[in-house]
């Protein structure tokens, strides 16, 4: 499914939802444990798991992006900067496992944006593969057919406030 994206007076919020057959903290640890982040985000590293911390994105020519976090609450937030936009991760308990919201903040749309949001998108199916035993057999291949749909959906988004 599709990210949802919504307009706002400060620009859009794109919102991804998974329901996982995995605990909180199971999933947590995908998303904060530097053994497993290379697995489904290799240039991210946690150098700080706080409030105020910090997270390394290797920009792959020598030099690393630091990404602050704003909001933690173990188990629970994982909120960080993504350059002028905001990365927020929200995981709630379920009978079956647990709701992961990935919240994405985006300032305004580029022609950046749809790699982005298909970046993402193929994230969490990484995630969620690995979380089963499984992986995908092509990332490029799945970011490939998410892209051109993110492009289509950023070019229907109405340009006005509802």
């Amino acid at each position: 499914m599709l990210a949802a994206i919504t307009r706002s007076e400060n620009g859009y919020t794109a919102c991804f939802e998974r329901h996982l057959e995995h605990s909180v903290e199971a999933v947590w640890s995908w998303l904060t444990d530097n053994a497993k982040l290379p697995k489904w985000f290799p240039e991210l590293r946690v150098d700080d798991l706080s409030e105020g911390g910090t997270i390394s994105f290797d920009m792959h020519d020598g030099t690393y992006k630091v990404l602050i976090i704003i909001e933690l609450k173990i188990n629970s937030v994982l909120e960080y900067t993504w350059a002028e936009d905001r990365v927020r991760f929200e995981l709630y308990p379920e009978p079956e496992g647990c709701r992961l919201l990935l919240i994405e903040k985006i300032a305004k749309i580029t022609n950046h944006t749809p790699k982005d949001l298909a970046g993402w998108h193929v994230c969490l199916d990484v995630v969620s593969a690995l979380l089963n035993g499984r992986t995908l057999e092509s990332r490029e291949n799945e970011w490939k057919a998410w892209y051109e749909k993110y492009v289509e959906l950023i070019e229907n988004l109405p340009s006005t406030i509802n």
